[in-house]
């Protein structure tokens, strides 16, 4: 399989997971994850929720076609650390499925990272410019 090949399956792998659970907050999930927001002490739960739904969908698509690919990358390697710290380790503690979740995020924060080194591949909106 060529390398353009397996860029566009690595970055569909990992809009996957952004892009429906940016949708999911945005078509009535909204409190729950505010909720959990507030949960953990930051404040503006709603509007982080908002923010967080958002940025998912966008950063997410951007990823699957390939769009300023380095750089929504480097923010989602960020945005997996930060949540993956605040979420899951520091809100988690022993909770074995919190630590999963969080090592979940360190990987994906890994991919993200060598994304941004590698780029988007031959199929993408960044080849294509």
């Amino acid at each position: 399989m060529s390398n353009s090949i397996l860029s566009l399956i690595s970055r569909i792998f990992l809009a996957i997971v952004f892009i429906p659970a940016g949708l999911q907050k945005l078509m009535g999930g909204i409190e729950g994850t505010a909720g959990y927001i507030s949960s953990v002490g930051l404040p503006a739960g709603t509007a982080l929720a908002w923010i967080a739904g958002i940025f998912e969908v966008a950063a997410g698509i951007a990823i699957l076609v390939g769009f300023q690919t380095r750089i929504a990358s480097y923010l989602l390697a960020a945005f997996c650390l930060f949540t993956g710290f605040v979420f899951h380790y520091l809100n988690g503690g022993g909770d074995q499925m919190q630590m999963i979740m969080f090592f979940k995020n360190i990987g994906l924060a890994g991919g993200f990272l060598s994304l941004a080194v590698a780029g988007a591949g031959g199929y993408s909106v960044d080849a294509r410019r």
